[in-house]
């Protein structure tokens, strides 16, 4: 029988402690139940951000990008297409050349980012399904067209199939390897036109700057000839990711840069998790400001209860046994008011999971309310820490109850 574990419960449910005990000890509950629940819900919310953006960007991200792990293009030949497309677990290979080039239409102008794409990428990519006007074609009749971002239309106020009015892309011309220009405006930007045949609707920074357009309409402006910025790879449906990405890294070697679709956006992601991080941080300060009344309490106990406490060292209570019970008091402050933060946590997650409670307020974000995942690694934390600060503010109460002087107090 646990005896100091009787007594603290005793003394937790005991309808004789001071009224001012009492009512300390109820402001610990409701504050660890409040911080609790915050902490749960505002990681939940980080979550789901960060699942919201791995989707955004999975619309058209390939499963891995093969890029120079020095410089911005590499040298590719049938060979080294042969080698890469014969891998274990290489369902598609789409080569991709993507540069700033300078855009124009009518007598509006601004840089975008020109991604230029072999014929199989719309094989790999769900691009097809963002078209918010026109097709994703990139070939017509054999007339090259250019899928243009939502925002760069925007910009330009371009007209979709307008034969008489294309857009216009120029890029500065080559010499001897290095890009220059000339006092001769004609002769100081290679200049190609095409149509635009699409507009897309993926991500605002997607959206805002790029163009995508054929790889041999890129390879020309651009004079690239048989270098690519980056390869795309599509991965088996039978295969992991993981495994064709070391596959992969194994027979290239350190020349190359084989990343899926996290490591793409890294610092984003790193940013989220920063984020994340300093929130956890940041609401752990104020459970235990919270709980520093539970400090407050368990000292008021003690003086409230030093006669019962010389009564248990006279019947041979070891002080051990004495400090444990003010220890498990605390604890039972604590673990009350989180399980009751942890069950409105987790409720209001699955209310906002199930019917989207509180909205994101704007017309035109992406979701129509605020996302949130629930992690198990987030409740296993929060409870380390609850268990970490209740033993921090119930300790020092529980010695000064352990150390009380028996003939004091008889």
């Amino acid at each position: 029988m646990n005896v100091p574990f009787l007594i603290a419960r005793r003394y937790f449910r005991s309808k004789n402690k001071r009224n001012i005990i009492t009512i300390i000890s109820n402001i610990s509950m409701i504050g660890v139940a409040v911080g609790t629940a915050a902490l749960i819900i505002v990681l939940s919310v980080f979550n789901g951000l960060e699942d919201l953006v791995r989707t955004l960007y999975g619309k058209s991200d390939p499963n891995l990008v093969i890029s120079a792990a020095k410089g911005k293009a590499f040298d590719v030949d049938r060979t080294f297409l042969v080698k890469l497309e014969n891998t274990p677990g290489v369902a598609l290979l789409t080569q991709v050349i993507e540069d700033n080039a300078l855009l124009q239409y009518h007598d509006r102008q601004m840089v975008v980012k020109m991604r230029g794409l072999s014929d199989n990428y719309f094989g790999q990519s769900q691009i097809d399904a963002n078209i918010r006007e026109g097709d994703h074609r990139l070939h017509r009749d054999s007339l090259d067209v250019a899928l243009v971002g939502a925002g760069v239309q925007h910009e330009l106020s371009i007209t979709l199939n307008n034969r008489l009015a294309p857009l216009r892309l120029l890029y500065p011309r080559n010499t001897a390897g290095r890009k220059t220009l000339s006092m001769n405006p004609d002769q100081a930007f290679n200049q190609q036109s095409l149509i635009a045949g699409g507009v897309f609707l993926i991500e605002q920074h997607i959206d805002d700057s790029y163009i995508f357009v054929p790889l041999s309409f890129a390879q020309q402006l651009l004079g690239y000839g048989t270098r690519r910025t980056a390869l795309y790879v599509k991965v088996g449906q039978s295969f992991e990711i993981d495994q064709v990405k070391k596959e992969l890294r194994k027979l290239l070697g350190p020349a190359y840069k084989v990343q899926d679709s996290d490591e793409q956006h890294v610092s984003l992601f790193k940013a989220i998790k920063v984020e994340k991080l300093f929130v956890f941080i940041t609401f752990t300060l104020i459970l235990l400001i919270a709980s520093l009344n539970i400090f407050f309490s368990l000292s008021m106990l003690v003086i409230d209860k030093k006669k019962d406490i010389a009564v248990l060292l006279a019947m041979g209570t070891s002080q051990q046994a004495i400090r444990r019970t003010f220890l498990y008091v605390g604890a039972i402050v604590a673990l009350v008011g989180a399980a009751v933060g942890l069950v409105t946590g987790v409720s209001l997650c699955w209310l906002q999971q199930r019917f989207g409670l509180v909205s994101m307020g704007m017309a035109t974000s992406v979701v129509e309310s605020y996302p949130v995942k629930m992690q198990l690694s987030d409740l296993v934390f929060t409870c380390v820490s609850i268990i970490f600060i209740t033993l921090a503010v119930s300790i020092r109460p529980a010695i000064n109850a352990g150390n009380l002087d028996l003939r004091e107090n008889l």
